[in-house]
């Protein structure tokens, strides 16, 4: 089974122009994700999707694939569909070019109830939150999901959200706190994985309300009635959407070190 991995890298990100370029202890951001990707193994090759020449070049220049896009794409599923056209690949892995500490003993975990479920379509991951900011943060994305580990929805809120208590009530109980987060909250990591056949259909489809009003891609499998199944991982993400979280990810390598 031919598996392909694909990383759309776009230089002009309205939170944070050329994050994929941006120096992390030495290489580039793109590099980390890049090499992080090739630990699978199950993946077969590894590209980058760009539709900007500084980043093909880079791409390039430490040894890895690049193919170059149009620049209309507006989202990156539609990025990685482009590139997945031209392949033979019966699953392509969509991995997301600000997630530089990624793993491939991660990726894999993605990939492996499509290989051993052929009704599978789509598959993410997910993993619990640990702290209240990180369910409060709008830059991270949430999920929950049903009794059988599929999608009921993604947002940028957070969700789900207790009824009985307010932010500020949550914020200052500790108590309340911790009772919270042993309900098992989840956040999402930047990672999907879907059957070729299945992401050029969905890369035809409109964005959707929901998908537009969140900028959340996933959303546009849910409204359309398809399933995504989200596999938990024990696994702490450092997504890159700002400036500032440059610094947090320095921090956790070099205390890996």
């Amino acid at each position: 089974m031919k598996i392909t991995a694909i990383i759309p890298a776009r230089y002009g990100s309205t939170r944070f122009e050329g994050k994929p370029l941006i120096d992390i202890l030495g290489k580039p951001m793109i590099q980390w994700v890049y090499e992080g990707v090739c630990q699978s193994k199950w993946i077969g090759e590894v590209i980058v999707a760009t539709d900007d020449q500084r980043i093909f070049d880079t791409v390039q220049g430490f040894g890895g694939r690049a193919v170059m896009t149009s620049q209309s794409h507006p989202t990156g599923t539609d990025r990685v569909a482009e590139v997945a056209q031209r392949l033979r690949s019966e699953i392509v892995v969509n991995v997301q070019g600000d997630e530089p500490l990624i793993k491939g003993t991660i990726i894999d975990k993605a990939i492996r109830p499509l290989m051993k479920d052929k009704t599978l379509q789509m598959t993410s991951l997910m993993t619990r939150i640990k702290e209240i900011k990180d369910w409060l943060n709008p830059h991270q994305g949430k999920v929950v999901v049903d009794g059988s580990g599929f999608a009921l929805y993604f947002s940028r809120s957070p969700i789900p959200f207790p009824r009985d208590f307010s932010v500020e009530q949550i914020l200052s109980n500790p108590d309340t706190r911790e009772k919270l987060l042993s309900k098992k909250l989840y956040k999402t990591i930047g990672l999907y994985a879907y059957r070729r056949s299945f992401l050029l259909k969905l890369a035809k489809m409109k964005p959707t309300p929901l998908e537009k009003m969140e900028k959340l891609e996933q959303l546009r499998v849910l409204e359309k009635g398809y399933k995504i199944k989200v596999i938990p991982v024990d696994y702490e993400p450092v997504g890159v959407d700002i400036p500032e979280d440059v610094e947090k990810v320095i921090s956790h390598l070099t205390r890996k070190a």
